[in-house]
């Protein structure tokens, strides 16, 4: 299952369509125009388009792939008291510092912003408890012990 929000399928499908009406047809084109110049064994333009169109294709098929087995959570809808998918889940720590992040799909991860994969260690750590669990991640630097301050779906 590919759980993920609008806002990461939008993302998919905004990258699908680029390959496909904007991208290809310009690279279709050099290509067309390189191999009209005759010899296509050392003419650069043709054997880098047409290596360029296999990786699009490749990349068209897998985001086509993860769009219809996409399962979109619109984690506005959501109401929970536990952690679930889509949630924005505030921490703190021994130290009293805060951390914030929100659970999303694989797609869609980026962790300079707090948003981490339903998949990930710390996500699987969070999943299914409620505000004033005390929770212990395990990393590679040594175990993490939090507690949960705020569940909210934003």
């Amino acid at each position: 299952m590919n759980y993920i929000t609008p806002k990461g399928l939008e993302k998919l499908k905004s990258e699908l369509r680029e390959l496909i009406q904007v991208e290809r047809p310009a690279l279709v084109k050099t290509v067309a125009w390189a191999a009209s110049n005759g010899d296509r064994s050392e003419n650069a333009d043709y054997i880098y388009g047409k290596r360029r169109l296999r990786e699009i294709d490749k990349r068209s098929g897998f985001l086509t792939a993860k769009i219809e087995d996409a399962h979109v959570v619109d984690p506005k809808t959501l109401t929970s008291d536990k952690v679930v998918f889509g949630a924005t889940v505030t921490l703190v720590d021994e130290d009293g510092a805060q951390k914030c992040f929100q659970i999303v799909g694989e797609d869609e991860i980026d962790p300079t912003n707090g948003q981490i994969s339903w998949k990930s260690p710390i996500a699987k750590a969070l999943l299914g408890k409620k505000c004033g669990d005390e929770i212990k991640i395990k990393r590679p630097v040594g175990d993490w012990f939090v507690e949960i301050v705020s569940i909210e779906f934003k």
